[in-house]
C-alpha cells in the first residue's frame, strides 16, 4: 500500500456486554470523539446511542444467517476509512479478543499498514453470569473455569472442540453462542462423563434489562428450550456454580 499518506488509527474496542455502565472508560471517550464507528449487532441500542452524532455509523453485525458485511468486507471497510479518518472504531459486543474476530481483523490491519489499538471489554461469559447471581468459580463449588465457543467455523484450524477433555478437566463450562448446537454439546459433555443432573443456566441478552434466564440440567436442558422457544444470543453455564444463584435467592436483604 501506497503510505505517502498518513493513515488513520483503528480501535478495537470492547462494548462489554449490553449494560451500557459496564462501558470503560476509554471505550466512552472513543465513542464521543469517532470520526467513524463500525459496530456489530450485539452491540446494545443504548451504547450506540453514545456515539457522537458527527460520526459516521456502520452497521456490520453478524447474526446466525444474517450477515451486514462479511468478514473480508468489514476489513476491507476499515481500511478505506482509515485512509480518509484520523480515529476509527471498530466496535464490538463484549471483548473483541474473546471469540470476536479482533484477532483476525488485528491481522489484516497490521498486513495493510494501519495503526491498531485494542481497548479491551467485559466479556459476556463472566458479566451474564454475574447478573444471574452466578460466580464462574467459587472454593465451595469451582476452582477451574473454561471458556468455549459452541458455534465453529467450517474449515478451522480443527474440526470440533474436544468437548471430552473439557468435561474432564474443567468444573465450570461457560459456552458462547451454543444454543443452536446445544442438543450435540449436551450428548459430548454426558458421553464424556458429566451427570444428567448437572445445573446449567442459559442466560440471554446478559446484563441487559430484558435479561432471560433458563435454568435446567443436562437431561432436560434441551427440552425445556425446545418447550419454550428460547432463542440466541446467549452464554451457557455449566457446572455446581449454577447452584448458587439459590443463595440470593433464598436471602432477604434488609430493607
Amino acid at each position: 500500500m501506497n503510505q505517502s499518506k498518513s493513515l488513520g488509527k483503528v480501535y478495537l474496542v470492547g462494548a462489554g456486554p449490553g449494560d451500557p455502565a459496564l462501558l470503560t472508560v476509554k471505550a466512552k471517550t472513543l465513542l464521543e470523539c469517532a470520526d467513524v464507528v463500525v459496530y456489530d449487532a450485539l452491540v446494545s441500542p443504548e451504547i450506540v446511542n453514545i456515539i457522537s452524532p458527527h460520526a459516521e455509523k456502520i452497521h456490520a453485525g453478524k447474526r446466525r444467517g444474517r450477515h451486514s458485511l462479511a468478514q473480508g468486507q468489514t476489513t476491507k471497510l476499515l481500511i478505506e476509512k482509515a485512509q480518509i479518518h484520523a480515529a476509527i472504531v471498530r466496535l464490538k459486543g463484549g471483548d473483541p479478543f474473546v471469540f470476536g474476530r479482533g484477532g483476525e481483523e488485528m491481522e489484516d490491519l497490521v498486513k495493510a499498514g494501519v495503526p491498531v489499538e485494542v481497548v479491551p471489554g467485559i466479556t459476556s461469559g463472566i458479566a451474564a453470569p454475574a447478573y444471574a447471581g452466578i460466580p464462574v468459580t467459587h472454593r465451595s463449588y469451582s476452582s477451574s473455569v473454561t471458556f468455549v465457543t459452541g458455534h465453529e467455523s467450517v474449515g478451522k484450524y480443527r474440526p470440533e472442540v474436544n468437548w471430552q477433555a473439557i468435561a474432564r478437566g474443567s468444573e465450570t463450562i461457560v459456552v458462547y453462542m451454543g444454543v443452536h448446537n446445544l442438543p450435540n454439546i449436551v450428548s459430548q459433555l454426558t458421553a464424556a462423563g458429566l451427570s444428567l443432573q448437572t445445573p446449567i443456566a442459559l442466560i440471554r441478552w446478559g446484563t441487559r434489562p430484558d435479561q432471560e434466564e433458563l435454568i435446567a440440567t443436562l437431561e432436560t436442558a434441551v427440552k425445556q428450550v425446545e418447550e419454550i422457544g428460547f432463542e440466541a444470543p446467549a452464554i451457557a453455564v455449566i457446572g455446581n456454580v449454577v447452584n448458587f444463584r439459590q443463595v440470593l435467592s433464598n436471602y432477604q436483604f434488609p430493607s
